[in-house]
């Protein structure tokens, strides 16, 4: 075949122009995407915790239209020397150490059962867990409603239909633990999720191990399970405890801080230095940075308490094993 034959044979192939193409790099995507969002992180957050700060020294209210007067620390002063500031920082207090404390313990002991294999069990958990999800405003209330003396079923749950049954809400001696049945209601659940988490990561061995040795379930429970446990809840602890130290929306729902101030927790008194007639701004912020001195302050004890439990796995599971079987 001659060469003019196999040119002719041979389809032409076209190559189409190579077009530079424009690629982004790293500096571009962090300049692209991050530094927009930390602006807007900044804009948001950062200027006005600021400002509130400043805030806080000085003599101001949002509706008076004159400019911030500086006071230096005397709205500080005021607050601490108030005996009511006082008053409700001891009711937020034994409010966070009923509610956390019913959590932990119904919250662990929900772990420990919904951690058995049986039928139903994870539509089980999906039921057990619906109570968090809601918002907190609906599940206030939604308790008032059952709370309601008129109509209200929890009256004819216990025996005492209207008028024999007590109004919950409006009861200064019944009104807190009211407010701390729902908060324990609403948030055991999460307790029992991280529970429940440490408890399916504990290894089987170690059980296996102690069944060997005729170690008794008590044992098994105090020496594996808790110290495995431990970290986690320790950790919901903390968060509870922080969330009841900064609960407002539940107590707003049910009792709006009464009767009286039975129910007038941190935040609700914060609010209504805020908004609710004083629009005491300067005091207000003042007062929401005490607030925040307290939380870290009870913070740093959980977080050096938490410590303890952070030694390696490793060195907790010899422990466990050398105390398994010395007994």
């Amino acid at each position: 075949m001659s060469s003019l034959d196999t040119q002719m044979s041979t389809p032409s192939i076209r190559t189409r122009p190579q077009y530079g193409r424009r690629h982004l790099g790293d500096r571009a995507i962090v300049n692209l995407f991050i530094w927009p969002s930390l602006v807007l992180l900044i804009a948001m957050n950062v200027f006005p915790l600021f400002y509130s700060l400043y805030l806080s020294f000085t003599e101001y209210s949002v509706i008076s239209g004159t400019p911030p007067r500086w006071v230096g620390f005397e709205n500080y002063r005021n607050i601490l020397s108030s005996p009511l500031i006082w008053k409700y920082f001891a009711l937020t207090g034994r409010f966070a150490f009923l509610s956390v404390g019913l959590q932990t313990i119904i919250g662990f002991a929900m772990a420990m059962i919904v951690r058995a294999k049986f039928r139903g069990s994870g539509f089980i958990t999906t039921l057990i867990l619906i109570p968090m999800m809601l918002s907190p405003v609906v599940v206030g209330k939604f308790w008032a409603m059952i709370y309601n003396p008129t109509f209200g079923p929890l009256n004819y749950l216990l025996g005492m239909p209207p008028p024999r049954g007590p109004d919950w809400l409006a009861n200064p001696q019944f009104a807190l633990w009211s407010v701390v049945l729902v908060d324990v209601w609403m948030w055991s659940p999460f307790v029992m999720l991280l529970c429940l988490s440490g408890l399916k990561a504990i290894p089987e061995y170690l059980y296996e191990a102690a069944a060997i040795d005729r170690a008794s379930a008590w044992f098994q429970f105090w020496r594996i399970t808790l110290p495995q446990v431990a970290p986690l809840l320790m950790i919901a602890i903390l968060f509870r405890t922080i969330e009841a130290f900064k609960q407002f929306d539940v107590v707003m729902g049910l009792t709006g801080g009464g009767p009286g101030d039975a129910t007038e927790l941190v935040a609700v008194n914060l609010y209504r230095i805020a908004f609710l007639g004083r629009f005491d701004t300067g005091l207000a912020s003042a007062f929401a940075y005490i607030v925040l001195i307290i939380i870290i302050s009870i913070s740093n004890l959980y977080i050096r308490y938490l410590n303890r439990y952070s030694e390696p796995a490793s060195a907790r599971v010899s422990g466990i094993q050398n105390a398994t079987m010395l007994s």
